[in-house]
């Protein structure tokens, strides 16, 4: 089922929460693949004009 769309008020930023997770066990990436991810955030988030307002990369321990 869709969820509802979300009120947009023209003119106004919007703020959206994402989330990732894995149905694998222990944590599938490791330093060089958390870098590669950081720097593709970066560009990414240039790219397209977006504000990153805070991430976090947690693992299992």
């Amino acid at each position: 089922m869709p969820r509802i769309a979300r009120m947009v008020v023209k003119g106004e930023p919007t703020v959206y929460h994402i989330i990732s997770r894995t149905a694998l066990d222990g944590y599938v990436i490791g330093d060089v693949e958390k870098e590669f991810l950081l720097k593709l955030i970066k560009r990414l988030s240039a790219i397209y004009f977006a504000e990153v307002i805070g991430f976090c990369l947690m693992e299992e321990k």
